[in-house]
């Protein structure tokens, strides 16, 4: 694949949502901005090589400002899709008639499309140009969560979910992509980036809690009309950015349709179980088998596999992973079991989670400074440790335990992730070459949210068949994953030269 391009040298250290990004490369280095817990790490367009720019040269705005307000509402938009609907599912499910599985699916119809189409769609961006990109995302996304909000049923949510998917994988690269076009001046562009990451950020802390209030003063639809008059917002500031130039950039339309059937058939082998899911499976694994196959004969593959002969790397992507299972996972979880079992409205589940999402930012900002003095391996480390005692620390949860206990117990966990993810991804953009910053940032995005979708079937799996079951086994099972990758980032980088 030819993903559009990051510049791990392009910025400081940042908080995002549960993102992290990595600009497109420019002259002067500098550390990559920093992710936090559950989202993106978006990957930017950038010139694929030197020379003149074959659709002329790119006039950079007298005032930045609008380019960069679209890109903060665009990523905000996108950040707040993964955390405000967790709270209103629930009411879905009783507004909509549909159990366990139709639940699992409102969130991994969104989630598995966007992470199967992030490895190519920074390419995609770089071909229309990052602006006509975002442009066609922000519009598509708006009016696919206008359809989901006026949704008669359950396949009709599920459908326009899909759509909201697709147009949040492109308008994520395009997002960044326009701030590195709008800042010449790698100074003002890390401060730019600092600024659209904290969009992501404080989209994700106020998702549950917003997504909780218009659940409980309006209905679950609130959740996706919310998202209209932050879309046109975006569309009008776009309006006052010059378009983009058009770069050339090959796609792998065979390598990526063949890992969106593997993906897809896996998650609903997960889902679904059964027959059907055996079947699914088998589908999987051939899909996985013909991907892997197409990526080793590509000249230009959407994941180059040779990446994972780098340690690093391959220790990154896995720790991300296991991240996303961690918190995406547990949100998940706990999210139903305030409200199924503790008979929480919408409001008082969102609440609960404010604790453990108001201090991302500051966590963020911490583990990129400890980075920056000891490198990826002791702040990774220190970062899962912590993430896994606050995961066995809730094993204690029970019906009987005092909610503000609950909330305050879920706090480490959303730390130690938010704390080990930012030297993971800095390690990760310092450890490929320039040309491959986007790649890479591109393949950990798909697994990470690939990884928060699986864990959001598997686990609703054993939630349908009780929270006695389902949140021992839901958070042992994440602690495991940690505790290994945990072991694996021994073998990071100590120092960072």
């Amino acid at each position: 694949m030819t993903s559009t391009r990051t510049d791990p040298a392009s910025a400081d250290p940042a908080p995002t949502d549960p993102a992290s990004t990595a600009p497109a490369p420019a002259p002067a280095p500098a550390p990559a901005p920093a992710p936090a817990p559950d989202g993106p790490v978006p990957a930017a367009s950038a010139p694929a090589g030197p020379g003149p720019d074959p659709a002329g040269p790119r006039v950079t705005p007298a005032s930045p400002g609008p380019a960069l307000g679209a890109a903060v509402l665009g990523f905000a938009l996108i950040t707040l899709d993964t955390s405000v609907v967790n709270v209103a599912l629930p009411a879905v499910g009783a507004d909509l008639g549909t159990g366990m599985t139709g639940l699992q699916w409102v969130v991994d119809s969104y989630t598995l499309v966007f992470a199967a189409l992030l490895l190519s769609t920074g390419a995609l961006a770089d071909r229309v140009g990052a602006s006509r990109a975002f442009g066609a995302g922000a519009l598509v996304f708006t009016l696919a969560s206008v359809a989901c909000g006026l949704a008669p049923g359950l396949p009709g949510l599920l459908a326009a979910r899909a759509v909201q998917g697709v147009a949040a994988a492109v308008m994520l690269p395009a997002s960044l992509a326009l701030v590195r076009e709008a800042y010449a001046d790698p100074g003002r562009r890390a401060r730019a980036v600092a600024l659209w990451a904290a969009g992501g950020t404080v989209a994700v802390a106020l998702g549950p809690v917003a997504g909780g209030a218009l659940t409980t003063a309006w209905s679950w639809r609130g959740v996706f009309f919310v998202n209209l008059p932050l879309g046109l917002l975006a569309l009008v500031l776009l309006a006052r950015v010059p378009a983009s130039a058009r770069r050339p950039a090959p796609l792998d339309v065979p390598g990526q349709l063949a890992a969106v059937t593997a993906l897809g058939a896996l998650t609903f082998a997960a889902i679904e179980g059964g027959t059907e899911g055996r079947r699914a499976l088998g589908l999987a694994v051939l899909s996985f088998a013909a991907f892997l196959l197409v990526e080793t004969r590509r000249r230009h593959p959407v994941v180059p596999l040779g990446l994972f002969r780098n340690t690093t790397v391959a220790v990154a992507v896995a720790a991300g992973a296991a991240n996303s299972v961690a918190f995406y996972g547990t949100v998940f979880v706990f999210g139903l079991f305030f409200q199924q079992e503790l008979g929480f409205s919408a409001l008082g589940a969102g609440l609960m989670f404010l604790p453990m999402t108001v201090l991302l930012a500051g966590v963020n900002l911490l583990s990129a400074k400890v980075a920056a003095r000891y490198g990826a391996r002791v702040p990774a480390l220190l970062g899962q440790a912590v993430a896994v005692a606050g995961l066995l620390a809730l094993l204690a949860v029970d019906a009987d335990t005092a909610p503000a206990a609950q909330a305050l117990l879920l706090v480490p966990m959303s730390l130690g992730v938010g704390f080990s993810l930012p030297p993971l991804i800095a390690a990760l953009m310092e450890a490929v070459p320039a040309e491959r910053a986007g790649t890479a940032a591109g393949l950990l995005n798909a697994v990470r949210q690939t990884a928060g979708a699986l864990a959001v079937a598997v686990f609703g799996t054993l939630a349908a068949r009780g929270f006695a079951t389902a949140l021992p086994v839901s958070l042992l099972i994440s602690a495991a994953l940690l505790t290994l990758t945990g072991l694996a980032s021994l073998r990071l980088p100590r120092v960072r030269r």
